[in-house]
């Protein structure tokens, strides 16, 4: 599978020249952004831009990647998907269980706010059990 990747400072966007996305070409896809977890940086946007359709494994592959990234404390979000794509999605009740935002840049934002959430919630500046048992 031709893929073209680009490296940010905060994230890498893997934009798949295909037009269709099979769970072949899914699984392959996949093999290649699970290497990122184990790089700087590991979170990674998806341009669907050139994809026009997906079959139902290879969606549920995507769900599947998605919250393995999450698991390992890495954002993965879905951007340009076009209208066909996204209906097809819809159809397969997997939509709502994806990030998927309308731009790249839309993208890097969902990248930067959840760096910043996991950022706040591995702190350990507040004890908020200790603040609610002050206000007795």
């Amino acid at each position: 599978m031709q893929v073209k990747i680009d490296t940010r400072e905060k994230f890498t966007v893997i934009t798949p020249d295909t037009d269709v996305l099979s769970d072949n070409l899914t699984a392959e896809l996949s093999s290649v952004i699970v290497q990122y977890l184990q790089n700087n940086p590991k979170n990674v946007v998806l341009n669907l831009k050139n994809v026009s359709t997906v079959d139902a494994l290879a969606a549920e592959r995507l769900v599947k990647l998605q919250q393995q990234f999450y698991e390992s404390s890495a954002s993965f979000v879905i951007c340009e998907i076009q209208n066909n794509l996204e209906k097809k999605l819809e159809e397969l009740e997997l939509l709502d269980l994806m990030n998927i935002t309308p731009s790249e840049s839309e993208a890097w934002d969902i990248v930067q706010m959840e760096e910043i959430e996991r950022e706040l919630l591995d702190g350990d500046d507040m004890d908020f059990n200790k603040m609610d048992g002050d206000k007795d």
